[in-house]
């Protein structure tokens, strides 16, 4: 997933620079998503804990995942997707938590804690962003359409649309059309899931995870399958009520970002009171009323000032994407079949 929210952050200094901060400082190295955090937020926890924040960027869990196992080390925290919290779980990269230094972990929603399979008990996690793709209709182009997936087998907005060029978000989308977990690795439901793909791809303009919002606000695509967060930040602000932005009725993939102590983190105890600092809800408050995704820290929402841009209750049909182990090789197999064609 590709967080494209701009915003200023802390000195993006790389982990082989010894002379970021002033001396005396304890200093705290965090990994993240390109453009997921507010610069005030960690401002003020260098602020209240006398610290140092060194804070390195990644564009995708892969990209975070190679990086780490190709030997890049002084990183304290992470923030992998739930699938990478299996994989790295299973690898031995990350530390056990002890909650007892976590006290704020209690102000996360029970509900949203009970639907997380990646990590039962969050032993070693702690859930930070929590959000789902949808659809995005211009309502001055469309007048009439179903809440659905169904949206991209309309003949009558022919190359007008766009799917993200993802294969996981691509089949959860077709897989919950057709009544189906996200997860499925049975081989039939997959080539049904395709078999749908296959019509869609047929209305849809092409598939695009990189241009789409920008395409959607200069009136080139009239419904696009993405992330609220990037259409919105892309559209004249003036011009939302143009926007509907919907998870479909069948639901959709859903992620969680998560906080995760690296196994061999050298400032553990600083990395703890980091984690607990964000889900303080005045602070989680204010990460959300940027961000404006679901507030999953339920002591958070009476801070909120701001709309999320879709609520929790959008995601009621929505399933995490679990790590699908060697059943990826079907996946991707069938997806090139999709993307270059081949056999049905």
């Amino acid at each position: 997933m590709k967080k494209l929210l701009p915003v200023l952050i802390i000195t993006l200094c790389t982990l082989y620079i010894s002379s970021c901060g002033p001396s005396g400082k304890q200093k705290l190295y965090i990994y993240n998503w390109t453009y997921y955090m507010p610069d005030q937020t960690l401002r003020d926890f260098e602020k209240k804990f006398n610290a140092e924040i060194v804070y390195d960027v990644y564009p995708s869990n892969e990209d975070m995942f190679t990086k780490l196992k190709s030997g890049a080390g002084g990183y304290d925290i992470v923030v992998p997707s739930g699938d990478y919290v299996s994989i790295m779980k299973h690898e031995n990269m990350i530390e056990q938590l002890d909650k007892s230094k976590l006290p704020n972990f209690k102000n996360i929603d029970s509900t949203v804690l009970a639907r997380i399979a990646f990590d039962k008990g969050n032993d070693f996690s702690v859930p930070y962003i929590m959000g789902g793709s949808g659809i995005a209709v211009n309502k001055n182009f469309v007048k009439a359409y179903e809440k659905s997936w169904n949206i991209f087998g309309s003949k009558d907005l022919k190359n007008r649309m766009t799917m993200l060029d993802d294969m996981r978000e691509v089949f959860g989308c077709a897989l919950k059309t057709l009544g189906y977990s996200v997860n499925s690795v049975d081989t039939q439901e997959l080539r049904k899931a395709k078999a749908v793909i296959m019509g869609w791809k047929n209305n849809i303009l092409k598939f695009d995870a990189e241009a789409f919002a920008k395409g959607f606000a200069a009136g080139e695509f009239w419904v696009v399958h993405g992330y609220a967060e990037n259409v919105f930040r892309e559209y004249d602000s003036t011009k939302y009520a143009d926007v509907d932005f919907f998870i479909p009725r069948e639901g959709s993939p859903m992620y969680m970002d998560n906080l995760v102590i690296l196994k061999n983190s050298k400032n553990k105890d600083l990395a703890y009171e980091f984690i607990n600092y964000l889900h303080d809800p005045q602070v989680y408050a204010k990460i959300i009323d940027y961000l404006r995704y679901p507030c999953i820290n339920a002591a958070a929402r009476p801070f909120q000032t701001r709309k999320s841009n879709y609520q929790l209750e959008d995601l009621k049909n929505s399933e995490f994407k679990e790590d699908l182990g060697p059943n990826l090789e079907l996946y991707n197999k069938l997806w090139q079949e999709i993307r270059i064609g081949g056999a049905s």
